[in-house]
């Protein structure tokens, strides 16, 4: 597979396992209560294990089956939730490993979690990750403490919501300096708030729970944020359960490549078998297993403002909705190289994970779904944000077949036989 460090993900998820390997010799750690192919982690004990290590803040409504676990000192990190309260399906891909080691990695920390807060660029000449001059290799690259081990402060908190704030100054690699402000809002929706945003009738014998993030970056400095001098952009990526018979659904918009250009970028580790990657007439399928790194991503032409997959297996559906502005094209770049086009970056990416080499221990399994807000030109005062909601779906596919065929687009038939 290529892994040239043009390719912003790869680097940082073998630094991760090599790092966490060399732990592993030092130290023995419990083998966790990973996710594996037949079965799921109750959210009870996902909860459990994460307060021994870390303050949680849980999130609930009335009947106590709709859970969301969240920790401020992770940045408001949506670790988890649940459908079924306590003894539900824990959702989110937590790393346990990490999380009993009782330490902390140099270059990055993947504590795992449903949702979690980010800022781009990775790579380029307007790069978060990498100082002013420095090679793009993996000795230079380094996620900002912001976004990796700073606690976000806690502004408000009631049973269904909770409002986290950070201010902050970040350095690009071209030298400039990011006074920023953050507020992140995570709200748990009610069932008569999911109908309405997915735009269905009914939730029929179903089980769901659904949460919206809205994340603000307000310009606090004094200088106002401009091209030429680099953006930023608002950058959600969660991490979830895979199963061999999870299949990621994302509808696109058709047309000519011309006009508007590849569906999909599938190279970022080396192409992706026709086997795990499927393009039909609006819509594409690539499998979430956990068991073939690979990754795609669709440009602001061809994407629209859903994403999702669904386990045909134990009957999950999971849906990202998110704010998708019209007309705009400017999206931040993350390739790890000075760049010809820094704002021709994707909107919509998904990855799977898998073992980095035939007989090496893969990061997870899990597979992500990540959405960006565009590039951010914001005069001082000004603020821009990205809301996204996540909706986790259970039931017979009686119930679950009119939602999918009015989110996707698609039957549960045509995921199922999507790569037979």
């Amino acid at each position: 597979m290529n892994t040239t460090i043009t390719h912003p993900y790869l680097i940082p998820l073998l630094l991760i396992m090599a790092m966490t390997a060399c732990k592993s010799e030092k130290k023995e750690t419990q083998v966790p209560k990973a996710v594996d192919t037949l079965t799921f982690t109750p959210y009870e004990d996902d909860l459990s294990f994460m307060k021994t290590y870390t303050p949680i803040i849980e999130l609930s409504d009335p009947s106590g089956k709709s859970k969301v676990a969240l920790a401020p000192n992770l940045q408001g990190r949506v670790m988890t939730s649940s459908s079924s309260g306590p003894d539900g399906r824990s959702y989110g891909w937590i790393n346990r490993e990490l999380f009993e080691s009782q330490d902390t990695l140099e270059h990055i920390n993947a504590f795992g979690g449903e949702e979690r807060f980010w800022l781009g660029p990775e790579g380029g000449q307007y790069s978060l990750f990498f100082k002013e001059g420095n090679e793009f290799n993996l000795e230079n690259w380094q996620t900002p403490r912001l976004i990796d081990l700073e606690p976000f402060d806690i502004k408000s908190s009631a049973p269904n919501k909770v409002v986290f704030t950070k201010n902050a100054a970040l350095t690009n690699y071209s030298g400039f300096q990011f006074d920023l402000g953050i507020e992140r809002e995570i709200t748990l929706l009610s069932p008569e708030e999911i109908q309405k945003e997915l735009g269905i009738g009914t939730l029929g014998e179903t089980r769901a729970v659904a949460y919206k993030t809205t994340n603000t970056v307000t310009n606090t400095g004094k200088e106002d944020w401009k091209k030429d001098s680099g953006l930023v952009s608002i950058w959600l990526l969660g991490m979830f359960n895979p199963s061999p018979k999870t299949t990621i659904v994302i509808p696109y918009i058709s047309g000519n490549e011309d006009r508007l250009g590849a569906v999909v970028n599938d190279t970022y580790f080396g192409k992706v078998p026709p086997e795990r990657l499927v393009v039909r007439e609006n819509v594409l399928y690539f499998s979430g297993d956990g068991q073939y790194r690979s990754k795609i991503g669709l440009p602001p032409l061809r994407a629209k403002n859903i994403a999702g997959s669904y386990d045909t297996e134990h009957k999950i559906l999971t849906i990202l909705k998110y704010n998708k502005p019209e007309g705009i094209s400017d999206y931040v770049n993350s390739m790890w190289e000075i760049q010809e086009e820094p704002y021709s970056g994707d909107v919509i990416n998904s990855y799977n994970d898998g073992a980095p080499a035939p007989g090496k221990k893969p990061l997870g399994p899990f597979y992500e779904l990540e959405t960006s807000s565009p590039a951010l030109a914001l005069k001082a005062g000004e603020s821009g944000t990205h809301i996204q909601h996540t909706f986790h779906i259970e039931g017979n596919e009686n119930s679950l077949a009119p939602i999918i065929k009015q989110v996707f687009g698609v039957t549960i038939d045509d995921i199922k036989k999507a790569f037979n």
